[in-house]
This record gives structure tokens, C-alpha cells and sequence, in this order.
């Protein structure tokens, strides 16, 4: 039964586990708690991940950071450096799943298969 649903809705083990990556960080003392909740933010806006299993792992590993980073009371800067923007782009880089991006070129090279399918065959298109 668990696999009609899955299938429908994502992966009941991907969601459980990004409720627990949510948890530990909303436990995380301020400032570590509002740069991890922007560095978030940023990576599920502009880090093109699709692939649930990816995202979940990268999620959990942020917050392993933070974590040790509260625990350790490393300065926000000391991880982030000076631009955060970079950080998130090279932490996101680090993980090799799908991204969006990968989707997109593999959409747009069937679609230009699809269209050029009747030159190859000899025929001309109108």
C-alpha cells in the first residue's frame, strides 16, 4: 500500500527525515539559527536539487555544520566568509545529485531530438 502512496506523494522516509533536519535546526541558538534558516532558504530557491534523496542528505549535513558550529561557538563569518551567497553555491556544488539544471538540458535535448527525428529519417519538415 505504502508504494501506490509513495508514488504519489515522495518518499515517507525523505519527508521524515527533513522534518528531523527542520528540528535541529530550529534548536539551534541565534545567530547559528537565522543563518541556517537564510542559508536554507537560499539553497531550496537557487540550488536546483531535484533529487529528493540528495536534498535530504545535503539538508542533514547542513545542520551537522551548524551544530558543531554552535557547539564549538564558531563565528557565522568563519563559515560563511564574506560572501554567503558563494558558501551556499560551493556547499550545493559538493553534492552530486540531480539539478535542475541537469533536468532542463535533458528536456531540451529530446525536444531537439523530437523536432530534428524526421531529418533523420529524410524527410522534410514544413
Amino acid at each position: 500500500m505504502t508504494m501506490w502512496f509513495e508514488k504519489l506523494t515522495g518518499s515517507l522516509e525523505q519527508k521524515r527525515q527533513y522534518r528531523q533536519y527542520v528540528a535541529r535546526i530550529d534548536a539551534l541558538p541565534d545567530p547559528y539559527l537565522a543563518s541556517a534558516k537564510a542559508l536554507h532558504r537560499y539553497i531550496l530557491g537557487n540550488g536546483g536539487i531535484v533529487d529528493g534523496e540528495t536534498l535530504v542528505t545535503m539538508l542533514g549535513d547542513l545542520a551537522d555544520l551548524w551544530e558543531r558550529a554552535a557547539a564549538d561557538g564558531t563565528p557565522v563569518r568563519a563559515i560563511v566568509g564574506d560572501d554567503p551567497a558563494a558558501f551556499a553555491d560551493e556547499f550545493v556544488q559538493a553534492y552530486s545529485g540531480r539539478h535542475w539544471a541537469d533536468k532542463q538540458r535533458e528536456r531540451l535535448a529530446r525536444a531537439i531530438d523530437e523536432a530534428t527525428e524526421a531529418d533523420d529519417d529524410g524527410e522534410a519538415r514544413s
